[in-house]
């Protein structure tokens, strides 16, 4: 049985959706954003500041700051420690879905793990993301869909030296505009258990 389940996901591909689908059917806890509000709470940083930070690379780091020096760093440097710190107490007590995060990299050494790449057709993100957006233009939300991946890719290379999306770095990828989300539950549920 795998304990933890991590969800790496395109914008508007249903990664959120289906995971806390799996966490409901599992029985597990289930972690997105308030990875980060936990993150906060144990290092007393500002919340709104980490938000602001989440899942995007420091604009203009450099190597006259030092690597070593954890004070110094810039604060989105401070948080990916502090939340990775946190993904790794989560995955130490298992029985979790994690969604985002670089989670995948960051406890691909943990035992009975299932790292999950979720994506779909631009056409389908779109359609969905209209249900969700509703005030929001064609132009607008596909500028979002653009954005967001460019910058979850850039943060996936940035912080793990790995590639977003690439399917080395994960155990199954699957394509939602073509199974369904609840199909993408069922098989990820079914290989859970295995």
């Amino acid at each position: 049985m795998k304990k933890i389940i991590t969800i790496s996901r395109e914008f508007g591909a249903g990664g959120g959706e289906i995971g806390k689908k799996v966490a409901a059917e599992l029985g597990y806890h289930y972690y997105d954003k308030e990875i980060i509000l936990k993150a906060a709470r144990s290092s007393n940083v500002d919340v709104e500041r980490m938000m602001r930070w989440d899942e995007k690379v420091p604009m203009n780091f450099g190597f006259a700051q030092s690597l070593f020096d954890f004070y110094n760093k810039p604060l989105n440097e401070k948080l990916f420690e502090i939340q990775r710190n946190v993904i790794r107490e989560i995955g130490e007590k298992g029985d979790c879905v994690i969604v985002g995060r670089n989670a995948n990299t960051i406890l691909k050494e943990f035992d009975f793990g299932l790292h999950v790449f979720v994506h779909a057709s631009p056409y389908w993100r779109m359609q969905r993301m209209k249900g969700k957006m509703p005030d929001a233009t064609e132009a607008r939300i596909s500028e979002e869909i653009r954005s967001i991946d460019k910058a979850r890719r850039k943060y996936c290379s940035y912080y793990t030296n790995t590639e977003f999306g690439v399917a080395d770095y994960y155990d199954i990828c699957l394509c939602t505009s073509t199974l369904g989300i609840d199909n993408c539950v069922e098989l990820i549920c079914g290989l859970a258990r295995q």
